[in-house]
């Protein structure tokens, strides 16, 4: 579906009025506005192409209709999101879901609609047809030398097609664990997976990041090989500079400090991105922002401080992406929610009067500490971020104009109702 200019103008021109009257109130508050605002143009989030389908559980998918039927299709759909929102500029790929047969073709078609392509994400923790091993047992750490090339052959071939599109990052996450005491010798199980990385590692262009993904538990319940930051801080330390820790938000225990991971990471210059979701119990994979905001005002506050204290650029030293599963919401609109909270969760951290938080720390003057913290995070933001998309070209609501526009109907009329996209 192709969504005109002039469709986004004239409804922004609908809801100016009452939108200048919200940013009015709120910019005489904003201490450096224009800075604040151009930021929040550059912070783009990258969509992963497995994302824009219904995502399943274990026990079941829902397929929606008009789900994306190929990759060409995925792009049409990121690049729809990004001319809603002017914040979604990239795409993520998951290798062999979305293998692009004709890497020109699909760069072409991305730069059509504004996209780059973001991290490539390897597949080791399910079979495909045809494969030789089965990961039933493991993939990096298997005691089979045999998986254990097939598996960094897959992740030498990923980043093959990420080359060709113009990618600069893999991400490698594994399923690799035990799920019963005595299954799994711990440290050949590490040994084995450092090896195995270290050939990936060595097969990576010059120019290229690998970010070392960690989860604490699923799909096994017992051990997972690299379970949580400090495994994988391990191995990226190990492996050498450019390698990084991945941190997904559902990938952690229950009350895990996940603000303290992101400024220890940053600190050892170690942390190379985020995974956005949100959960309630463990890996939920929910919409970002709809269970824990302030969590995430905290997270994006310590990247703030961290990011400026190394003199490094919020948009582009890091990579941004939303990892969620859509299994009852329409994912297109999910997405929209998700980008949403993301950047109103970077814009009240943008508030945030450092230097002020500083001297209340070095007088031990908790009170107001979170006085401060607190009153960025209750400020309403979302002027801003409509101002900053207004200013991009795109919609000041990109979910009212989504709706308004039937565009999920539309999907539906162009490409059935009953299709299944590629992904979990």
């Amino acid at each position: 579906m192709q969504l005109e200019k002039y469709k986004i103008d004239e409804f922004n021109q609908e809801g100016l009025q009452e939108h200048k009257r919200k940013f009015d109130f709120v910019a005489p508050s904003v201490k450096n506005l224009e800075a604040v605002l151009q930021k929040l143009i550059d912070f783009q989030i990258a969509i992963p192409s497995w994302a824009l389908g219904t995502g399943g559980t274990r026990f079941g998918r829902f397929a929606g209709g008009g789900e994306p039927r190929s990759l060409e299709e995925k792009i049409e759909d990121v690049g729809l999101l990004h001319k809603l929102n002017q914040s979604s500029g990239a795409i993520s790929l998951h290798i062999p879901w979305d293998i692009p047969q004709n890497p020109n073709a699909i760069k072409a078609l991305a730069a059509q609609h504004g996209l780059r392509f973001d991290a490539v994400n390897s597949n080791t923790f399910q079979d495909q047809p045809g494969q030789q091993h089965s990961y039933k047992f493991g993939s990096l750490q298997h005691v089979d030398k045999a998986v254990r090339k097939q598996a960094v052959d897959h992740n030498i071939e990923v980043i093959r097609h990420g080359v060709e599109l113009g990618s600069e990052s893999l991400t490698v996450w594994l399923a690799d664990g035990s799920s019963f005491p005595g299954q799994l010798n711990f440290r050949k199980a590490f040994q084995n997976t450092l090896e195995s990385l270290q050939e990936i590692y060595a097969a990576l262009p010059d120019n290229w990041k690998v970010f070392v993904e960690y989860k604490a538990y699923e799909p096994n319940f017992y051990s997972t090989t690299i379970a949580d930051w400090g495994q994988s801080f391990n191995y990226v330390s190990k492996l050498g500079e450019k390698a990084y820790t991945l941190v997904d938000l559902g990938h952690h225990l229950p009350n895990a400090n996940i603000e303290q991971i992101v400024s220890l990471l940053l600190m050892e210059g170690k942390l190379g991105g985020f995974h956005f979701n949100d959960s309630k119990y463990g890996d939920d994979d929910l919409t970002v922002g709809s269970v824990k905001p302030y969590q995430l005002f905290l997270i994006f506050n310590e990247l703030v401080e961290g990011m400026d204290a190394r003199g490094m650029n919020h948009a582009t030293d890091l990579g941004w992406m939303i990892d969620a599963s859509h299994n009852i919401k329409d994912p297109l609109e999910d997405l929209l929610q998700s980008v949403e909270a993301i950047k109103i969760a970077y814009a009240q951290a943008l508030l945030v009067d450092q230097k002020e938080l500083e001297a209340a720390r070095q007088s031990n003057d908790v009170v107001k500490a979170q006085e401060i913290l607190q009153n960025a995070f209750r400020t309403d933001v979302r002027p801003l971020v409509a101002e900053a998309r207004l200013r991009a070209g795109a919609a000041l609501n990109p979910l009212q104009l989504f709706r308004q526009l039937n565009v999920r109907q539309s999907l539906v009329g162009e490409r059935g109702l009953k299709t299944v996209a590629t992904g979990l």
